[in-house]
């Protein structure tokens, strides 16, 4: 359901406040659907504030944005769609490793993936994702302070 709406309805995303409206209803659904879920979404937050200059914010269409320095690592729907940017090299070889990882569903030929958390061991897999991240955003960090 959450593809037909983004493909068929995703214009509404500028919409102000309807992204965040459509993703507490997926919270909601979550709850009554897959109650684990949300706690590993809760779990895998813990994990990632733990480093240095890591926050969550409300993502600007919906679910739980963590940012590194201010610059988004990745976020995740209430439904346990995992968006994260990586780098096209690395995106590519984790599609070709896992078939669950798949080109972001708006964002294509970009560094940017998609993964559905659907079992508990997907809760590491995460967690090994927004690791990936963390080190691609350290790189990017340091080349600009080399670079000045």
């Amino acid at each position: 359901m959450f593809n037909f709406v983004v493909k068929y309805w995703g214009f509404l995303k500028f919409v102000p406040g309807l992204p965040h409206l459509f993703d507490a209803w997926l919270k909601l659904w979550t709850l009554i659907t897959n109650p684990k879920l949300l706690d590993w979404i809760d779990d895998i937050e813990k994990e990632v504030l733990k480093r240095d200059n890591t926050t969550a914010t409300t993502h600007k269409f919906g679910g739980l944005q963590f940012n590194h320095e201010n610059k988004e690592l990745g976020h995740i729907h209430s439904n346990g769609l995992l968006d994260m940017l990586l780098n096209r090299e690395l995106k590519q070889q984790l599609i070709q490793q896992n078939s669950r990882v798949k080109d972001h569903h708006s964002l294509k030929n970009t560094g940017w993936l998609s993964f559905y958390m659907e079992t508990h061991g997907d809760k590491e897999f995460v967690l090994e994702l927004f690791e990936m991240a963390y080190k691609v955003q350290m790189d990017k960090t340091n080349n600009k302070r080399n670079i000045l």
